[in-house]
């Protein structure tokens, strides 16, 4: 026995309704869409309309919890990028205060060392040290203080050499002042040349002797 179809009469604005809440929702304006559904009306299509609501509802939810999460990632990006900048700005500050290349007379540079002066921190200064000197020619004497370091390796006195040498290739020359005890010992152990360093008791008097060789009286800038 054949089961008559029942036929549900619904009215034109309802339908296009319903229509526009789908268009709306396809683009993203899901809050659009919930709005064409505010009324829904106790009928057969009522439960159509009802069931479309829930889904657009859930759907907001989600996009606003979507939304959320990107706007947190986004600010947490931000942060670590602030936080990434602020070390590299910490790094290059520790590398300038590690490496102090100050401008004691016109002419003449002086690198106070202080603390641990190991081979890497040797290489650091090569590059700082002979960088400036390159790019200043009126660069004509450096002096290396060594009077805050305590113990130095054999390795790092021969990067002391080559820093000598490198210098006077550029057209400067070197004066190695404030030797302890121990550094003058590694020094003497691996048969370095004091011609090339001009060693000094003292930063003064290694101006001084940077001064006499200039040819300038001693007086301050």
């Amino acid at each position: 026995m054949q089961e008559s179809e029942k036929l549900i009469s619904i009215e034109e604005g309802r339908m296009q309704r319903v229509i526009d809440a789908v268009a709306l929702a396809s683009t993203g304006e899901v809050e659009l869409a919930l709005k064409q559904l505010a009324a829904v009306e106790h009928d057969a299509f009522g439960v159509i309309e009802e069931a479309l609501r829930v889904f657009l509802s859930e759907l907001s939810a989600t996009t606003q919890q979507k939304s959320q999460a990107l706007a947190a990632l986004a600010a947490s990006k931000r942060e670590l990028e602030h936080q990434l900048d602020t070390i590299q700005r910490q790094e290059c500050a520790i590398r300038e205060l590690s490496v102090p290349i100050i401008d004691i007379w016109h002419g003449i540079l002086t690198l106070p060392l202080v603390g641990l002066f190991d081979s890497v921190r040797a290489v650091e200064v090569t590059e700082r040290l002979l960088v400036r000197v390159a790019e200043d020619s009126d660069v004509e004497w450096v002096i290396l203080d060594l009077t805050g370091v305590t113990l130095i390796d054999s390795m790092t006195a021969q990067h002391l050499i080559k820093l000598a040498q490198a210098v006077q290739l550029l057209g400067a020359r070197c004066v190695l002042t404030g030797l302890g005890g121990h550094v003058a010992e590694t020094l003497v152990t691996i048969g370095v040349a004091f011609d090339e360093l001009n060693p000094m008791r003292s930063l003064r008097e290694g101006l001084r002797f940077c001064l006499a060789q200039r040819g300038r009286a001693i007086s301050p800038r």
